[in-house]
Protein backbone atom coordinates (compact mmCIF):
# COMPACT_ATOMS: atom_id res chain seq x y z
CA UNK A 1 0.00 0.00 0.00
CA UNK A 2 1.53 2.93 -1.25
CA UNK A 3 0.61 6.41 1.31
CA UNK A 4 1.71 9.68 0.57
CA UNK A 5 1.60 12.90 2.44
CA UNK A 6 1.20 16.08 0.55
CA UNK A 7 0.92 19.85 1.47
CA UNK A 8 -1.52 21.01 -1.11
CA UNK A 9 -0.90 24.76 -0.32
CA UNK A 10 -4.78 25.22 -0.38
CA UNK A 11 -7.33 23.10 -2.31
CA UNK A 12 -9.02 25.69 -4.10
CA UNK A 13 -5.62 26.65 -5.80
CA UNK A 14 -4.41 23.39 -6.31
CA UNK A 15 -7.34 21.18 -7.19
CA UNK A 16 -6.09 20.39 -10.86
CA UNK A 17 -2.42 20.18 -9.55
CA UNK A 18 -3.71 17.45 -6.90
CA UNK A 19 -5.77 15.80 -9.26
CA UNK A 20 -2.87 15.69 -11.64
CA UNK A 21 -0.59 13.90 -9.06
CA UNK A 22 -3.34 11.50 -7.88
CA UNK A 23 -3.58 10.30 -11.77
CA UNK A 24 -0.02 10.09 -11.84
CA UNK A 25 0.89 8.46 -8.92
CA UNK A 26 -2.02 6.36 -7.82
CA UNK A 27 -1.58 6.50 -4.13
CA UNK A 28 -3.44 4.33 -1.58
CA UNK A 29 -3.67 7.11 0.48
CA UNK A 30 -2.58 10.40 0.62
CA UNK A 31 -2.68 12.90 3.79
CA UNK A 32 -2.93 16.57 2.98
CA UNK A 33 -2.14 19.12 4.49
CA UNK A 34 -3.21 23.00 4.02
CA UNK A 35 -6.13 22.58 2.73
CA UNK A 36 -7.45 26.21 3.66
CA UNK A 37 -11.37 25.12 3.35
CA UNK A 38 -14.21 24.33 5.85
CA UNK A 39 -14.96 21.11 5.72
CA UNK A 40 -18.47 21.70 3.35
CA UNK A 41 -15.84 23.97 0.87
CA UNK A 42 -13.42 20.95 0.51
CA UNK A 43 -14.54 19.24 -3.28
CA UNK A 44 -14.90 15.87 -1.88
CA UNK A 45 -16.90 14.60 -5.28
CA UNK A 46 -13.85 15.23 -7.44
CA UNK A 47 -11.94 13.10 -5.49
CA UNK A 48 -14.65 10.44 -4.57
CA UNK A 49 -15.33 10.24 -8.47
CA UNK A 50 -11.19 8.67 -8.99
CA UNK A 51 -12.36 5.68 -6.13
CA UNK A 52 -11.56 7.56 -3.27
CA UNK A 53 -12.82 7.81 0.61
CA UNK A 54 -12.50 11.39 1.80
CA UNK A 55 -12.62 12.67 5.05
CA UNK A 56 -11.47 15.89 6.19
CA UNK A 57 -10.88 18.67 9.49
CA UNK A 58 -10.84 21.97 7.87
CA UNK A 59 -10.96 25.52 9.03
CA UNK A 60 -11.72 28.56 6.94
CA UNK A 61 -8.81 30.18 4.92
CA UNK A 62 -5.98 28.20 7.38
CA UNK A 63 -4.15 24.96 7.99
CA UNK A 64 -6.91 22.16 7.46
CA UNK A 65 -6.19 18.91 6.93
CA UNK A 66 -7.60 15.57 5.26
CA UNK A 67 -7.40 11.71 4.16
CA UNK A 68 -8.18 10.69 0.73
CA UNK A 69 -8.22 6.89 0.78
CA UNK A 70 -9.01 4.11 -1.98
CA UNK A 71 -9.48 1.98 0.86
CA UNK A 72 -12.43 2.59 3.46
CA UNK A 73 -11.46 4.46 6.45
CA UNK A 74 -12.66 3.56 9.88
CA UNK A 75 -12.47 5.04 13.63
CA UNK A 76 -12.02 8.99 11.98
CA UNK A 77 -11.18 11.16 14.53
CA UNK A 78 -10.33 15.14 14.47
CA UNK A 79 -8.25 17.05 16.71
CA UNK A 80 -4.99 16.20 18.65
CA UNK A 81 -5.66 15.00 22.27
CA UNK A 82 -4.20 16.92 25.15
CA UNK A 83 -5.71 20.91 24.72
CA UNK A 84 -9.29 21.14 24.26
CA UNK A 85 -9.35 24.83 23.93
CA UNK A 86 -6.86 24.34 20.68
CA UNK A 87 -9.35 25.40 18.11
CA UNK A 88 -6.40 25.28 14.51
CA UNK A 89 -7.14 22.44 12.42
CA UNK A 90 -3.96 20.38 12.60
CA UNK A 91 -4.35 16.92 12.95
CA UNK A 92 -6.74 14.06 11.78
CA UNK A 93 -6.50 10.07 12.43
CA UNK A 94 -8.31 7.14 10.99
CA UNK A 95 -7.43 3.44 10.27
CA UNK A 96 -7.23 1.91 7.27
CA UNK A 97 -7.61 -1.87 6.41
CA UNK A 98 -5.18 -3.45 4.43
CA UNK A 99 -5.28 -7.04 2.95
CA UNK A 100 -2.79 -8.74 5.71
CA UNK A 101 -2.35 -5.88 8.37
CA UNK A 102 -4.38 -2.70 9.50
CA UNK A 103 -2.83 0.79 10.54
CA UNK A 104 -3.41 3.40 12.17
CA UNK A 105 -2.94 6.69 10.31
CA UNK A 106 -1.93 9.79 11.81
CA UNK A 107 -2.07 12.82 9.62
CA UNK A 108 -0.42 16.40 11.24
CA UNK A 109 0.58 19.94 9.75
CA UNK A 110 2.73 21.04 13.15
CA UNK A 111 3.05 24.70 13.57
CA UNK A 112 5.15 26.86 11.99
CA UNK A 113 6.58 28.41 15.17
CA UNK A 114 7.63 31.64 13.73
CA UNK A 115 8.61 34.66 15.09
CA UNK A 116 10.99 33.15 17.74
CA UNK A 117 11.08 33.70 20.41
CA UNK A 118 7.17 33.99 20.82
CA UNK A 119 3.47 33.33 21.38
CA UNK A 120 4.00 30.76 18.48
CA UNK A 121 6.94 29.45 19.20
CA UNK A 122 5.44 28.35 22.85
CA UNK A 123 2.52 27.02 20.74
CA UNK A 124 4.58 24.75 18.36
CA UNK A 125 6.96 23.26 21.46
CA UNK A 126 3.54 22.48 23.07
CA UNK A 127 1.52 20.91 20.46
CA UNK A 128 5.04 18.88 19.85
CA UNK A 129 4.52 18.09 23.25
CA UNK A 130 1.05 16.47 22.57
CA UNK A 131 2.29 14.64 19.58
CA UNK A 132 4.81 12.68 21.96
CA UNK A 133 2.08 12.05 24.40
CA UNK A 134 0.06 10.79 21.08
CA UNK A 135 2.81 8.41 20.22
CA UNK A 136 3.40 7.17 23.38
CA UNK A 137 -0.13 6.00 24.38
CA UNK A 138 -0.27 4.52 20.54
CA UNK A 139 3.09 2.67 21.27
CA UNK A 140 1.18 1.43 25.01
CA UNK A 141 -1.92 0.27 23.12
CA UNK A 142 0.51 -1.84 20.60
CA UNK A 143 -1.75 -0.32 17.81
CA UNK A 144 0.06 -0.38 14.24
CA UNK A 145 0.63 3.77 13.36
CA UNK A 146 2.24 6.12 11.20
CA UNK A 147 2.51 9.89 11.68
CA UNK A 148 3.05 11.78 8.57
CA UNK A 149 2.56 15.29 7.29
CA UNK A 150 4.28 18.81 7.09
CA UNK A 151 6.60 18.74 10.81
CA UNK A 152 7.61 21.98 10.17
CA UNK A 153 11.19 20.73 11.53
CA UNK A 154 14.37 20.26 9.36
CA UNK A 155 15.92 17.51 11.40
CA UNK A 156 19.25 17.52 10.76
CA UNK A 157 21.85 19.96 8.83
CA UNK A 158 21.86 18.09 5.53
CA UNK A 159 18.21 18.28 5.59
CA UNK A 160 18.89 21.87 4.10
CA UNK A 161 20.81 22.84 0.99
CA UNK A 162 22.08 26.47 3.42
CA UNK A 163 21.58 25.31 6.77
CA UNK A 164 23.13 28.37 8.05
CA UNK A 165 20.47 30.25 6.67
CA UNK A 166 17.94 28.07 9.31
CA UNK A 167 20.37 28.29 12.30
CA UNK A 168 17.54 30.76 14.18
CA UNK A 169 14.41 30.10 12.84
CA UNK A 170 11.82 27.75 14.33
CA UNK A 171 12.38 24.79 11.81
CA UNK A 172 15.88 24.60 12.82
CA UNK A 173 16.38 25.35 16.37
CA UNK A 174 17.84 23.25 19.27
CA UNK A 175 14.73 23.09 21.18
CA UNK A 176 12.73 22.18 17.96
CA UNK A 177 14.94 19.36 17.01
CA UNK A 178 15.26 18.27 20.30
CA UNK A 179 11.15 17.93 20.88
CA UNK A 180 11.47 16.03 17.38
CA UNK A 181 14.60 13.80 18.07
CA UNK A 182 11.94 12.85 21.51
CA UNK A 183 9.40 11.96 19.29
CA UNK A 184 11.79 9.50 17.43
CA UNK A 185 13.34 8.10 20.39
CA UNK A 186 10.47 6.74 21.31
CA UNK A 187 11.13 3.80 18.37
CA UNK A 188 9.99 5.70 15.67
CA UNK A 189 11.57 5.37 12.30
CA UNK A 190 11.92 8.15 10.28
CA UNK A 191 10.81 6.33 6.97
CA UNK A 192 12.99 8.32 4.11
CA UNK A 193 16.09 8.23 6.52
CA UNK A 194 15.87 4.64 7.03
CA UNK A 195 16.22 3.96 3.29
CA UNK A 196 17.77 7.26 1.64
CA UNK A 197 21.16 8.95 3.40
CA UNK A 198 23.12 12.02 2.67
CA UNK A 199 22.35 15.79 1.65
CA UNK A 200 19.85 17.22 -1.54
CA UNK A 201 16.84 15.68 -0.60
CA UNK A 202 14.04 18.02 -0.21
CA UNK A 203 10.91 18.22 0.64
CA UNK A 204 9.95 22.44 -0.39
CA UNK A 205 11.28 25.19 -2.09
CA UNK A 206 9.93 28.96 -1.01
CA UNK A 207 8.32 30.47 -3.92
CA UNK A 208 10.60 33.96 -3.05
CA UNK A 209 14.05 34.10 -4.46
CA UNK A 210 13.93 31.40 -7.14
CA UNK A 211 14.14 29.15 -4.19
CA UNK A 212 13.34 25.79 -6.83
CA UNK A 213 15.65 26.95 -9.73
CA UNK A 214 17.89 26.70 -7.16
CA UNK A 215 17.57 23.62 -5.68
CA UNK A 216 17.52 26.04 -2.41
CA UNK A 217 15.21 23.40 -0.45
CA UNK A 218 14.28 21.70 2.76
CA UNK A 219 13.36 18.29 4.31
CA UNK A 220 10.11 19.08 6.52
CA UNK A 221 7.68 16.79 5.17
CA UNK A 222 7.83 12.92 7.42
CA UNK A 223 7.07 10.09 7.81
CA UNK A 224 7.33 8.45 11.29
CA UNK A 225 6.52 4.36 11.36
CA UNK A 226 5.82 2.85 14.70
CA UNK A 227 8.20 -0.46 15.27
CA UNK A 228 5.53 -2.63 13.54
CA UNK A 229 5.29 -0.36 10.50
CA UNK A 230 9.08 -0.01 9.84
CA UNK A 231 9.02 -3.75 9.55
CA UNK A 232 6.56 -3.86 6.80
CA UNK A 233 8.56 -0.67 5.09
CA UNK A 234 9.39 -1.97 1.46
CA UNK A 235 10.31 1.56 -0.30
CA UNK A 236 10.23 5.33 -0.05
CA UNK A 237 10.42 8.12 -2.66
CA UNK A 238 9.86 12.13 -2.98
CA UNK A 239 8.03 13.33 -5.68
CA UNK A 240 10.01 16.14 -6.72
CA UNK A 241 8.96 16.68 -10.56
CA UNK A 242 5.79 17.63 -8.99
CA UNK A 243 7.69 21.09 -8.04
CA UNK A 244 7.95 21.79 -11.50
CA UNK A 245 3.93 21.50 -12.88
CA UNK A 246 1.91 24.14 -13.20
CA UNK A 247 0.51 26.15 -10.27
CA UNK A 248 2.46 24.07 -7.72
CA UNK A 249 2.59 24.06 -3.63
CA UNK A 250 5.72 24.49 -2.34
CA UNK A 251 6.14 20.76 -0.88
CA UNK A 252 5.68 17.76 -2.93
CA UNK A 253 4.74 14.45 -1.80
CA UNK A 254 6.43 12.45 0.68
CA UNK A 255 5.68 8.68 0.04
CA UNK A 256 6.07 5.16 1.71
CA UNK A 257 5.22 1.99 0.59
CA UNK A 258 4.19 -0.89 3.36
CA UNK A 259 3.48 -4.52 2.94
CA UNK A 260 0.22 -4.36 4.25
Amino acid sequence: MRIATFNINGIKARVQALTDWLEAAAPDVAILQEIKSVDEGFPRSQFEDMGYVVETHGQKSFNGVAILSKHPLEDVTRGLPGDESDEQARYIEATVIGDAHAIRLCGLYLPNGNPVPGPKYDYKLAWMARLEARARQLLAEETPFLMAGDYNIIPQDEDARRPEAWREDALARPESRAAFRRIVNLGLTDAFRARVSGPEHYSFWDYQAGAWNRDDGIRIDHVLLCPYAADWLTDVGIDKDVRAGEKPSDHVPVWVDLAL
